[in-house]
């Protein structure tokens, strides 16, 4: 006892809480082995495609693979390799990390498993303990970890930011990002920057006050904080009637991008709160449901594009921001490609936060359409009420946050597109700390089988549709394209299929028995590739028929 009691208070001392001491399970004898993952190897993840060395693959986020192994030609040659059964019986959105050969699961609700990326033999396991009496929105999730040097970094769903020894699993460092019991929690894989983590934070639907945080990656210590509602002492403050700025919501949820050469870091925002009434926070309510382009050293707002003003449905900017090189009108152009979770598509300058491009890809009857700076111009009559009012697209979006993807080779965009509705309905909520905090609620007229749903391809220099894929029931399930001309994606009913990049025609599909709701990723170790994919609570990984 008191030897625990002297490790406790070293732990203290140290930064670390103790309520979030490791536990640590390993394999005798078992060491991963691979290289240090340095800012350089993540800086130029593309050139080694045989790694997935973070959440979307790339800084620029294209869920993009460079392995041409598996190809439009053999890909119905693949077969399942291995499976590794996460131990909660959950729903896993986990998107992978490999380095060299070893691969870092997350598990629901918190915590994080090394195996073998060839057989799927266990290294180790780290459990997070999380409290009794945690409150989340929408469910026990975690969707990745990052790597710097020999270090992971993951999010607990009591909103701290834990590092973990890559080889050992032994907790490192563990900080408080905030209060849980305020109704602040973290799902979002953790994206590195340099020698620093960048991480944002869930609790949109509790009244929170989002942020976007940059911690020192060896010590854990705050480098900034870029607050998504601005203070009072801001102009833009003004865009939140009274002091509904305090409980605004805007939360950021899933993981962002980065652009090295114009050292800016961009992130979505989510929904202003309570969602559903907005009369309590008339305004256009900045900078929620916006894409904010940040500066690394500083955190300062370099610029933003707000999507939604206002919003009333619920329609979070939480996407991630894909980032490309296209060329308009003869000049080669730094964008930014975002389908919205308000059904319209959109191709910014990422430089400057101009807008480009602007088209519906999924059903919406909310809009006229964009105007010249892309701000929408609203059908009257189409908000909220007691009564309820029927809008496209349903409170789930036109897509939402699961990953779209980009192919260099294509140069198209591929997401997920949801062509339903909703009656959205509004009442008065009081906020209460730890509570949601929504101020209505959206109900669905129809069965789901009744709206089309589709992997959409478009083109971001026109906003056009290429092709389509229809897909039924919706699915909720990430994309990943690869340089073998293929998209991978998955199903509600449990399949995870390959579609032509060019044409959208299946190629091959299997049924791995579970909802797929989390995005595919890509490696390869001595010379062969695979393809893994999440689904239900099972880790599926698939190769070349031998």
């Amino acid at each position: 006892m008191k030897r625990l009691a002297i490790v406790i208070a070293l732990s203290v001392a140290a930064g670390i809480t103790p309520a979030a001491a490791q536990e640590t399970e390993s394999q005798p004898g078992a060491t991963p082995s691979f290289s240090p993952v340095t800012w350089e190897r993540l800086l130029n993840a593309a050139d080694e495609p045989e790694n997935w060395l973070m959440y979307s693959g790339t800084l620029d986020s294209q869920h993009f693979s460079g392995l041409d192994q598996v190809h439009n030609r053999n890909v119905g040659d693949l077969e399942l390799k291995w499976a590794y059964q996460i131990p909660q019986l959950d729903r896993a959105e986990t998107v992978p990390v490999v380095v060299d050969g070893v691969m870092f699961i997350t598990e629901a609700p918190s915590n994080v498993v090394a195996v073998d990326a060839a057989t799927g033999r266990q290294y180790w396991r780290y459990n997070y303990p999380l409290p009794d009496d945690l409150r989340i929105c929408c469910g026990r999730n975690n969707r990745g970890v990052a790597i710097l040097g020999e270090t992971l970094y993951m999010s607990t769903l009591d909103a701290h930011l834990v590092a973990i020894d890559a080889r050992s699993g032994n907790l490192v460092w563990d900080k408080e990002l905030a209060d849980y019991r305020a109704g602040y929690s973290k799902t979002a894989a953790p994206l590195i920057v340099k020698d620093e983590v960048v991480t944002g934070m869930a609790g949109g639907e509790y009244g929170v006050r989002g942020f976007i945080d940059s911690y020192n990656a060896e010590s854990g210590e705050l480098e900034w904080r870029a607050d998504t509602i601005p203070g009072p002492d801001h102009p833009d403050n003004q865009t939140w009637a009274g002091d509904s700025w305090r409980t605004g919501g805007s939360a950021t949820w899933i993981t962002g991008a980065y652009d090295p050469d114009l050292d800016l870091v961009y992130w979505g925002t989510g929904n202003p709160g309570p969602d559903w009434n907005g009369d309590v926070r008339m305004g256009d309510n900045l900078y929620s449901d916006s894409a904010m382009a940040l500066n690394h050293e500083t955190g300062g707002l370099e610029w933003y594009f707000q999507f939604t003003p206002h919003d009333v449905h619920d329609w979070d900017a939480i996407q991630v921001p894909i980032l490309a090189d296209l060329e308009f009108d003869g000049e080669m152009r730094k964008v930014m490609m975002w389908a919205n979770r308000n059904a319209f598509y959109y191709t910014l300058d990422r430089e400057t936060g101009e807008f480009l491009v602007g088209k519906p890809f999924a059903k919406q009857t909310w809009a006229e359409g964009l105007d010249s700076n892309g701000r929408p111009i609203r059908i009257p009559g189409t908000f909220p009420t007691a009564e309820g009012t029927t809008v496209s697209p349903p409170v789930g979006g036109g897509t939402n946050w699961f990953s779209p993807a980009y192919s260099p080779r294509t140069e198209l965009f591929y997401v997920q597109a949801y062509d339903g509705e909703d009656i959205f309905y509004k009442r008065d909520e009081d906020y209460v700390e730890g509570d949601q905090f929504t101020g209505g609620g959206g109900q669905r007229p129809l069965p789901v089988d009744n709206y089309q749903s589709a992997i959409r391809a478009i083109d971001p220099k026109t906003g056009n549709l290429r092709w389509e894929y229809e897909i039924q029931p919706r699915s909720t399930a990430g994309i990943m394209a690869t340089a073998g001309d293929l998209v991978f994606s998955g199903s509600i009913d449990g399949y995870f299929f390959a579609l032509d990049a060019v044409s959208g025609d299946e190629l091959w599909h299997m049924n791995v028995g579970r909802m797929v709701h989390s995005s595919p990723m890509s490696y390869a170790v001595d010379g062969k590739q695979y393809i893994t994919i999440a689904a239900g609570n099972v880790v599926y990984t698939f190769g070349l028929r031998d």
